[in-house]
């Protein structure tokens, strides 16, 4: 007897046969269920690799043994006659029981596969996908962490460049720093809905860099690409642009001759500009008045050493924007702030980033109508970029037109739906355009994403005292005055104190200001919002119109706030609001 048929006496292949659709069953269940109770990826591949080392063992159970009514004997033991006579059909039951199940577990999974799809954004399930999550800073000088963040934005700031890729943003990505669970890859996949992950890290050592990169598949765990590079710190920029181009090579997307000039672009040849470049990013995200201060510092010191760096400029522009009302008088930061965009642009008129940060100047010297033309010229350049949807949601709803606000600011949303910074602006537009309710819902959702949050506290407060909750909203109002410094937050203590009657501390507040204003600017609309809340109508107004001189921010939003409302009808408050309608309106000539 040949040994081919020694093996189909002894059942061998049948064993094969059966072994193959059960394992292939259990691999599909595992495939199927494990993601539903959030078991980690690594389950299944210990499923499939002893299903994998169990196969040749189960071939050689079947040589050495036979199962026969008696139970399991060895197969010598077993009367060939006899074993002639007897046929067994259940390896067929078997497998075509497997078949019917493999079927069903087929459609099932496409059942729930394309429901996931249906569920989410059409233009966010389709296409190539890729979140970038922090790079770990390894160096042992913990300061260096702007090292590792920088790199991590940059390389965001390249791929959002590729149109055909899709990429959420800053925010979103940072959301998930620090956090090394197994399931983190599913995780990210899940909440951003993406198909890849880039991770990293940076390690520093006086001059010389450690920087390592792996692309990795959401789907399975599996690396697509991984790669470390030894320098020095002028390698940096050269390493960026390797790790981007690797990346776009690895997920297989094509480049435009736009895209593949602007990875060959570099913002600066000098490293240390774009250090300093990526320090300032650092204290800018912070999004504190201190933070602010030494973004300003940062970066002034970046163009001293590169005075041709476009997105320094930008930076620094973007910087003084929010600066204005509180670090200086808006219309000092203002003036400083288009002086610095409209040099981004003649440096580098192609830059995105530079017509967003011409579209902000704009807004913030009441000229919405050019401050749309400016952002419609970003969002040709990079389509991708969050920051300009966000603008637009500013801009639109400085011209009333709210629901193309919304719309804005949730297309940004879409390409960063992690970031409290733009689920605290959709609030504060529904705030402004008197959505109440809407706008408490959205902004205690922010909270959940982020309770350390001044600003959203702050909003917070101005919903709950628009709803009647005076003793909350003050409450919210005193959280945002731990979290920072800026005087908006006291003098809004002092509004809420006011408005309930405790006119001791709301006076207390007041003095507080004037002591403060000793030290560092304190715009006249933080003061002017304590009067209200006292009701002392007049000297309201007085604060009012030196705010007004200063070029105040809340001059943007004067007309729907219900903080002024008490004001409305008032001669000084009407001409105060005419000067700013008639601003307005020039900029549309």
């Amino acid at each position: 007897m040949n040994f081919f048929a020694e093996l189909k006496r002894r059942n061998v292949y049948k064993v094969a046969v059966a072994y193959a659709v059960v394992g292939w069953l259990l691999v599909q269940v595992a495939t199927q269920v494990f993601p539903f109770f959030e078991i980690p990826n690594w389950a299944v591949r210990l499923v499939v690799l002893a299903i994998a080392i169990g196969f040749p063992i189960a071939l050689i159970v079947a040589w050495a043994f036979e199962l026969t009514p008696e139970g399991l004997k060895r197969t010598e033991d077993v009367d060939l006659i006899a074993q002639g006579h007897r046929k067994s059909y259940v390896w067929i039951y078997v497998v075509i029981a497997g078949a019917l199940l493999s079927i069903a577990l087929f459609f099932i999974g496409r059942y729930s596969a394309g429901a996931k799809a249906s569920a989410a954004p059409a233009n966010q399930s389709a296409g190539k996908s890729i979140a970038v999550l922090p790079f770990a800073n390894l160096s042992a000088d913990k300061n260096d962490e702007y090292l590792s963040d920088g790199m991590t934005e940059e390389l965001l700031n390249v791929l959002t460049k590729v149109k055909s890729l899709r990429v959420p943003g800053r925010s979103s990505s940072f959301a998930f720093k620090g956090k090394n669970e197994d399931d983190i890859f599913r995780r990210v996949g899940e909440q951003l809905h993406v198909n890849a992950v880039l991770e990293g890290s940076v390690r520093k050592a006086g001059d010389r860099l450690r920087i390592t990169a792996q692309l990795v598949n959401v789907a399975d765990g599996y690396h697509l690409w991984s790669e470390t590079y030894d320098g020095d710190m002028k390698d940096i920029l050269a390493v960026q642009s390797d790790v981007a181009k690797r990346v776009v090579q690895a997920l297989q997307v094509q480049l435009g001759v736009d895209e593949t000039r602007a990875f060959a672009k570099k913002a600066t040849e000098d490293p240390e500009a774009h250090r300093l470049y990526l320090l300032g990013r650092y204290h800018f995200d912070k999004f504190t008045r201190a933070g602010w201060t030494n973004a300003i510092h940062s970066y002034e010191k970046a163009l001293q050493v590169d005075p041709n760096f476009a997105l320094a400029y930008c930076g620094l522009a973007d910087t003084y924007g929010w600066a204005g009302g509180q670090l200086l008088p808006g219309r000092q930061a203002w003036a400083k702030e288009m002086e610095l965009a409209q040099k981004a642009l003649a440096l580098d008129p192609n830059l995105a980033e530079a017509h967003l940060s011409m579209g902000i100047a704009l807004f913030s010297v009441l000229d919405p109508h050019a401050s749309e033309q400016e952002l419609d010229r970003a969002v040709k350049l990079n389509p991708n970029l969050a920051l300009i949807y966000d603008q637009y949601g500013w801009t639109f709803s400085g011209l009333g037109r709210f629901d193309e606000a919304f719309a804005a600011e949730k297309k940004a949303l879409e390409l960063d739906p992690l970031s409290t910074f733009l689920n605290t602006d959709l609030a504060f537009f529904l705030y402004w355009a008197r959505r109440f309710e809407e706008a408490t819902t959205q902004i205690r959702k922010t909270l959940e994403l982020d309770p350390n949050n001044a600003f959203a506290h702050s909003i917070l407060g101005w919903c709950l005292i628009a709803k009647g909750n005076k003793a909350e909203a003050r409450s919210e109002f005193e959280k945002a005055t731990t979290l920072d410094d800026l005087p908006w937050y006291v003098s809004s203590v002092g509004y809420a104190c006011g408005v309930s009657g405790d006119r001791a501390k709301a006076e207390q507040v007041l003095r507080d200001l004037e002591e403060l204003a000793k030290q560092r600017y304190v715009s006249p609309a933080n003061r002017a919002a304590v009067y209200l809340g006292l009701g002392e109508k007049e000297q309201a107004l007085d604060w009012l119109e030196k705010a007004y001189e200063d070029r105040d921010p809340i001059f943007w939003w004067i007309n729907g706030d219900q903080l002024y409302d008490s004001l409305r009808g008032a001669p000084r408050f009407e001409a105060l609001v005419q000067k700013v309608d008639r601003t307005k309106a020039e900029s549309k000539k």
